[in-house]
């Protein structure tokens, strides 16, 4: 059976939770924090190493672009799992291809063509039009609209009902 530990016990890592959860593919889920406020909490981020096992899968749930992408590349160097989360509600075109570790939320759009590389987080109600590249680590918020044929630069943080004007940033 599945474990799923989830670095962060914010609310992105309840989000990340709740979809996990609704999928039914794990049987347990942890969470670990260095905020000693944190609640049900099984430990700190860095007592990762103690979870390592065949059926564990990690996730970084952090917000921060930078903080989650350093994390996942200390679960990579260390071979652990990172799953990739789609909610059954977000449309991801079939042509569209998502580099690991990526997070799409309800209601989310990513049409024709669009490559996310690992570490991307498409909030709820966001769209991502065709021909599209995210690079490694960016976060679109709630309801953003990235129009056609943009290329973000890493970690780039697309705020809560923001648009972008086709190719603002050239392909």
């Amino acid at each position: 059976m599945k474990r799923l530990i989830l670095l962060g016990a914010g609310g992105f890592a309840k989000t990340i939770a709740d979809m996990a959860t609704q999928a039914g593919t794990y049987h347990e889920i942890l969470f670990l924090d260095d905020n000693p406020a944190a609640k049900n909490t099984n430990g700190v981020c860095a007592d990762y190493v103690k979870f390592k096992g065949e059926e564990t899968f990690m996730y970084p749930a952090f917000g921060n672009n930078e903080v989650r992408l350093k994390w996942i590349n200390i679960l990579e160097k260390e071979g652990i799992l990172i799953p990739s989360f789609i909610h059954p509600t977000a449309y991801v075109s079939p042509k569209a291809k998502l580099g690991p570790a990526t997070v799409v939320l309800p209601k989310a759009v990513i049409n024709t063509n669009c490559r996310l590389e690992r570490g991307c987080i498409i909030n709820c109600s966001a769209v991502l039009d065709h021909d599209c590249i995210l690079q490694e680590g960016v976060h679109l918020c709630i309801g953003a609209l990235i129009k056609a044929e943009n290329h973000l630069p890493a970690k780039l943080k697309v705020e809560a009902g923001q648009v972008i004007a086709n190719r603002t940033y050239p392909l």
